[in-house]
Formats: structure tokens, sequence, C-alpha cells
């Protein structure tokens, strides 16, 4: 075996742990993949004989490439949600289906992501997330690691106001179901029984959909009965949606003659409905995987 087919042996086995890092900064996967890749080029022109830690190297590399990535955005729309990890549930909890479970990332956390500014994303998201010294995350932010500690400190304080999800597939599972029927149904009671006053509903068709008309329109909804009159104007496409496994938690997949038209994630907190993203922008759906 000649040094670069060794090369891409040691990086095959950190590639899992970089896609998984990537896709906490990004919220993309094909960003993250990109990312990734990018990582392996740095690799494969640069010299690292001298390199004790290869992972530590590579995760420092990926993230530089995405705190760039963060940088150049343009500001996201408060109707974006982020690309969904998508599982179908009907296949049985096969390896990789039990990997998705194990390490995924709410998408509601992914949407509170995506508030904070990239420096802040990438301190918290390789401190609390991955373990990663505030001594290391320093040099990669160009800041001190008083500084980068501080930067960990107001992220984790914007994701913590926010109540995490009950995180029990059994009962999402239920609520799920219930609120499919309810949709299917039309009830609105039941479908307002199924809500926290407060609740919000995200759906993003994308950053042209503004300019069409109907449900399909990106829009950010607050309030219970504005929500469930949203919920009932998507149940003409009710019969077409199944449960799936949304980044390892029971939610709904709509699909159409084999083409997804939408994915649905809801935020469950003591029983009730908190939050429900929408991704139905069909160019980024059209390149999302769904496992077996």
């Amino acid at each position: 075996m000649d040094d670069h087919d060794q090369l891409a042996r040691q990086f095959e086995q950190h590639r899992g742990h970089l896609r998984a890092v990537a896709y906490r900064m990004l919220g993309s996967l094909a960003e993250a993949e990109d990312a990734v890749q990018e990582a392996w080029l740095r690799l494969s022109r640069s010299d690292v004989s001298d390199v004790g830690n290869l992972g530590g190297w590579l995760t420092t590399v990926v993230s530089r490439v995405c705190l760039d990535t963060l940088r150049s955005r343009k500001s996201r729309r408060e109707d974006f949600v982020p690309d969904p990890i998508i599982t179908r549930e009907d296949t049985g909890p096969g390896p990789e289906e039990h990997a998705v479970q194990t390490d995924a990332i709410g998408l509601a956390l992914l949407v509170v992501l995506e508030t904070l500014a990239p420096a802040e994303r990438l301190a918290f998201v390789l401190h609390d997330m991955f373990g990663v010294s505030f001594d290391e995350i320093a040099s990669i932010v160009d800041k001190s690691p008083a500084a980068t500690r501080q930067l960990a400190s107001r992220a984790r304080r914007r994701v913590q106001g926010k109540p995490a999800g009950d995180g029990d597939p059994g009962r999402q599972r239920e609520i799920v179901n219930a609120f499919l029927a309810a949709s299917r149904g039309g009830d609105f009671e039941a479908l307002l029984a199924l809500l926290d006053p407060d609740v919000v509903l995200r759906a993003d068709a994308g950053a042209e959909s503004a300019e069409y008309a109907g449900p399909a329109v990106s829009k950010l909804v607050r309030g219970a009965r504005a929500v469930v009159e949203q919920a009932l104007l998507f149940s003409r496409m009710a019969p077409y949606n199944e449960v799936a496994l949304i980044n390892g938690l029971p939610g709904t997949m709509t699909v159409v003659n084999g083409r997804l038209m939408g994915v649905m994630d809801l935020k469950i907190v003591n029983n009730k409905i908190t939050e429900i993203n929408i991704l139905a922008d069909l160019d980024r759906l059209a390149t999302l995987p769904i496992s077996a």
C-alpha cells in the first residue's frame, strides 16, 4: 500500500465524525459533504508526517472550512428549515437507522443554531457537542480562549432558552399519528388539542416561493389557531403522507408518485406540539437521501 492509499484509508476512518461536525455547523447535508471533501483535498496536499492527532487536525480543517462558509452566507430567512436526515420507518431498525437515531441532532435544535453568529455556532458545536477544548477552538476563530469561552456561553444561553423536546419516540409517534388523522379528517378541535398555545409553524418552500400563491409559500406562523388553519390547508396532501424518522424521531414525509414533496418535523414538549418545521423546497428535497 503506497502513502496515498494509506492516507485515504486513515481519512475514511474519520469521515463519519467529520460529516457529523460539518452537518451541525452548517445544517446542510450537501455543504457538509463539500466541507469534508475539501478536508480530504487539503490533507492530500499536506505533509502530515509530524501530526500526532490526525483526527484533531482534520476536525480543525473542516471547522475552518465551515466557518468560512457560514461567514459568506447571506442572512437566513426566519422561515428557513435546515436539511433533515430522513429514514423510512417501515423497514425495521437496521444498523444504519440505529446509527442515525443515536447520532442525529434534532431539527428544532438546528433551527436554533441557524440564529447564532458563525463563531458562536462553531464554539458551541465543537465544545458542547464534541468536547473540543477552548484552546483549540481559539486558534480556529482567532480569539483568546477566554473570548472563545464567552462565545460558547452566549450560544448555550440561546439554546437553553428553548425547552428540549420530550425525546420519547413511542409517544412522539402517537402524537404524529394523531396529528395526521386530525389533518386528514379536517378536525379543527382535535388539531387544536394537540398544539401548545404558543406553537410555531415554519414552512420553508425555498427563497423564491414568495412569488407563488397558495399553501406552499414559505411562512412563519405563530399561535395554535393560526397553525391549525395552516395545517388544514396542507390537508389535501394528507393521503400522500407517511410516518418517517426525521433526525431520529417520528415525523412525516410526503411522497407523490415516488417524488419527495415535503418533510415535516414536530417538536413535542410535555406532550404538546410546540414547533412544526416543514421543508417543501423541491430543489433541496430532490438532493436529500432517504435511508432504507
